[in-house]
């Protein structure tokens, strides 16, 4: 994969962000994009070797639109600065998935629940009031901590939520609306030949976190 024509696709669509110049340059995105789905597919069977409950995602579903959605967010540009893809997806939405976001602006890797419906959060907190000290324990380990940092969607809590005690020992953890973690990456990385070991590698120190929202949520 030659993430240099990535990005360089990307800041030019930045400075030219419209469908006349992207109608002009549609061979160009088509190549980046097709070349960027078969880099997703050989990540995806890495994936499966280091998880066996990894679900199996072709990288052409794995990857999102470039195009923004203008319905809801109609003061957006047309088209994204970034290429995200999701891995490990489940049918039934019940899973966070594993991000991949390469972007002119910025990059990363992610996983988690970002906002999720109130079902899945009201699950995740009651396995958080079930047995909070082992999702503690996954974030307080030193890698884990090396690796990642909290997403914070600005939107906890400010008092204990519906059946939870003020005082209860997890009250940081059940006042998030969000638990999701990232990865920043740099450019200098991305072009690296071993970015896609560097991608698994994250993955599996990811694993404990996604395994314990996962199960939550399907328990």
């Amino acid at each position: 994969m030659n993430f240099r024509k990535m990005f360089e696709f990307l800041r030019e669509l930045q400075k030219n962000n419209n469908k006349e110049w992207m109608d002009q340059n549609r061979k160009r995105y088509h190549e980046v994009r097709d070349d960027y789905i078969v880099w997703l597919n050989e990540l995806d069977q890495k994936l499966m070797q280091v998880d066996d409950n990894y679900i199996s995602t072709d990288g052409r579903k794995a990857l999102n639109r470039i195009n923004n959605n203008l319905l809801y967010h109609p003061n957006k540009p047309i088209y994204k600065d970034h290429f995200g893809a999701g891995l490990d997806l489940n049918a039934s939405g019940k899973q966070g998935d594993f991000y991949i976001h390469l972007g002119v602006n910025e990059s990363f890797l992610a996983g988690g629940y970002w906002k999720p419906k109130k079902e899945l959060l009201d699950s995740i907190r009651d396995a958080i009031d079930y047995n909070g000290d082992e999702f503690k324990k996954v974030l307080n380990k030193k890698s884990f901590k090396d690796t990642f940092d909290l997403i914070d969607d600005g939107e906890s809590l400010k008092i204990a939520p519906k059946g939870f005690l003020q005082d209860h020992e997890h009250i940081d953890l059940l006042r998030k609306k969000t638990h999701a973690v990232s990865h920043s990456l740099t450019q200098k990385e991305i072009m690296q030949a071993d970015f896609m070991d560097h991608c698994v590698h994250v993955y599996k120190e990811m694993m404990p976190f996604r395994d314990y929202l996962n199960k939550a949520v399907t328990v």
